[in-house]
C-alpha cells in the first residue's frame, strides 16, 4: 500500500453477501477509491454479491485482508483518519463531523456492530442519530449515508 486510497472502506466480518454487494454499488457512486474486505466478509465472485453490486465489484478496487486489526493499524500509521461508524458513550453525530483526507469509514457487523477492539483502534467514532422506536440501521444502509456524508466533502 505505497499511495494510500484518500477514501476508503473497510467490511469486517459482514455476514451477508447482500450487504457487501449493496456496499460495492454505494462506494461506487460515493466515490469510493478502495474498499478492504476482512474477516468472513463475503468477497467477490460470490453469487449474492455480484447480484446486488451489478458491476460495481468491478469498478471499485477491493482487497481481502483476514485481520481487521492489522489492517486498521497499517492504515493509520499511512496517515489515514480512521472513522467507525458505532453508536457509543463517545460517538459524535455524523452531521456534526467533518473528516479529514484521508480517510477510511469502517463498519460493523450486523448484529453485534463494531467490536470494543476495533473501536479503540478508530481516530473517531460517528453515529446516526435514531428518532424513532429502532436504534439501528441496516449496515449498508448506515454505511451508506455515511458514505453519501464523506463524498460531500471529498474533492
Amino acid at each position: 500500500m505505497n499511495n494510500p486510497p484518500r477514501f476508503s472502506l473497510v467490511l469486517p466480518n459482514i455476514r451477508s453477501a447482500h450487504n457487501v454487494g449493496a456496499f460495492f454499488r454505494t462506494a461506487d457512486g460515493a466515490g469510493v477509491e478502495q474498499i478492504y474486505i476482512t474477516g468472513y466478509s463475503p468477497q467477490p465472485p460470490h453469487p449474492g454479491l455480484v447480484k446486488v453490486s451489478l458491476g460495481a465489484e468491478n469498478s471499485v478496487p477491493w482487497r481481502y485482508f483476514r485481520q481487521t486489526a492489522r489492517l486498521l493499524k497499517q492504515l493509520s500509521s499511512q496517515g489515514i483518519q480512521i472513522v467507525g461508524l458505532e453508536q457509543a458513550k463517545n460517538s459524535v453525530t455524523l452531521e456534526s463531523w467533518q473528516p479529514t483526507f484521508p480517510v477510511c469509514l469502517v463498519v460493523g457487523n450486523e448484529v453485534t456492530g463494531l467490536p470494543l477492539p476495533l473501536r479503540k483502534l478508530c481516530d473517531v467514532l460517528v453515529e446516526i442519530p435514531m428518532r424513532g422506536v429502532k436504534n439501528s440501521l441496516n449496515v449498508s444502509v448506515a454505511g451508506g449515508i455515511a458514505l453519501y456524508h464523506i463524498s460531500r466533502f471529498f474533492r
